[in-house]
């Protein structure tokens, strides 16, 4: 799995409010690259799935504090970074993975965003066994 991250500044910017260092033209060329990117990896047969996710602020956690219920809205300010979106991809070893990931480097965006943008790469465990 290639996990994406980005933050809520980086949302509120593609959405045209906040403190925005997306302009349409950033955001029309992440939308181009993005597409190719799928389309390469559905070409090759390495594509499962991807997902973009929606902005932080519509996010809701849920689990226990001090082994008290809780549930809260977003967004969380114990991080920038957030998950933005993932792709499940099947090939033929971790390195590929890598591989496909490096490619995102050249996703295109403001200066700002693309200084601080990575990706993560990990494999889904099939059963318990790999955990």
């Amino acid at each position: 799995m290639i996990l994406s991250y980005g933050s809520q500044r980086d949302y509120d910017g593609m959405g045209g409010s906040g403190e925005s260092t997306w302009s349409p033209q950033d955001f029309a060329e992440l939308h181009a690259f993005m597409t190719k990117f799928n389309q390469d990896l559905e070409a090759s047969g390495e594509l499962v799935e991807t997902r973009g996710l929606t902005a932080p602020a519509h996010t809701r956690r849920v689990g226990n504090r001090n082994g008290t219920p809780f549930v809260t809205d977003g967004p969380f300010a114990e991080t920038e970074e957030v998950l933005a979106g993932y792709w499940v991809v099947d090939c033929v070893s971790f390195d590929r993975a890598t591989e496909i990931a490096e490619r995102l480097r050249d996703c295109p965006g403001p200066p700002r965003a693309v200084a601080h943008a990575y990706a993560d790469i990990r494999p889904i465990a099939e059963s318990a066994d790999e955990l």
